[in-house]
């Protein structure tokens, strides 16, 4: 495996893994269409299986137990989907490729999309802490300052009593 990309995927958070593996299978099913064109068996099937183990990751990665319903769903439509590859690549056809390259631009695209969505909270969130972190700074800055003059009017009122 090429070092830089490897670096990549071990760098990557959860979100970005997810879309990685979109554009592998995305990729994949691309490749698999050029190859049944230009009548390139084998090269066909090795894309198929790299996009059929695309989506075996995809599967992987839902979390059920967060999510039960949601999860339910993705794992139907990619069993779905990996099925529709098995298909193209019996039949040699490429109405099923066209049909799963559809479904995942469609994922890729919704999830590419809460994954901006994800950042742009992210960013917020560290923009308000930061915001909180120079209020309490501040605060605490005026508090010094306050009990010191504190202290010493306290310090006056004791000298004249």
């Amino acid at each position: 495996m090429n070092p830089y990309f490897e670096q990549t995927i071990l760098n990557a958070d959860p979100i970005d893994l997810i879309r990685m593996l979109y554009q592998t299978a995305t990729s994949c099913v691309r490749d698999a269409r050029e190859h049944l064109r230009n009548k390139r068996i084998a090269g066909r099937s090795r894309a198929i299986l790299r996009a059929y183990s695309a989506i075996a990751e995809l599967l992987a990665a839902l979390r059920p137990e967060v999510a039960p319903e949601l999860s339910g769903r993705l794992r139907n439509l990619y069993f779905y989907m990996q099925q529709r590859l098995l298909d193209a690549n019996m039949q040699q056809a490429d109405p099923p490729l066209a049909e799963v390259l559809g479904l995942l631009s469609t994922l890729e695209e919704a999830w590419s999309g809460v994954a901006a969505q994800l950042a742009r909270e992210r960013d917020a969130s560290m923009e308000v802490e930061e915001i909180r972190e120079a209020e309490h700074g501040a605060s605490l800055h005026a508090l010094q300052g306050s009990s010191a003059h504190g202290r010493e009017d306290l310090e006056r009122i004791a000298v004249h009593a």
